[in-house]
């Protein structure tokens, strides 16, 4: 069993930057494909970025140059770097852990693009 939880959202101007951390518990993250999905109001879940190891990562179009999705082992954290902020990446951004059938997800937090 893993445990996620998501902090680090909040609301920014557009054009700023945010940081969100997933902490991990119960294993280690190293063994997982760690994923960000993000789901607005009305619309569909989407996966924003991707981590299947430390050096191999896939991004959504939508983000792809803005976001940075990396993992740091020793913490058992992953972290998803957003420069650029757009108003439409205004969304609940929730961490998810995936082994074989082994799919865990966080409580979500939410980021809010608006002046």
């Amino acid at each position: 069993q893993v445990q996620l939880v998501e902090s680090g959202g909040g609301l920014v101007q557009p054009g700023g930057s945010l940081r969100l951390s997933c902490a991990a518990s119960g294993s280690t993250l190293r063994l997982y494909t760690m994923n960000w999905y993000r789901q607005a109001p009305g619309k569909q879940r989407e996966l924003v970025a991707s981590s299947i190891s430390t050096s191999i990562t896939n991004y959504a179009d939508a983000v792809k140059g803005r976001f940075i999705i990396s993992r740091d082992n020793a913490k058992n954290t992953v972290y998803l770097q957003m420069n650029s902020l757009k108003p439409e990446d205004t969304a609940v951004y929730r961490c998810n852990a995936r082994r074989s059938v082994a799919d865990y997800w966080g409580q979500g937090t939410q980021v809010t693009v608006s002046s």
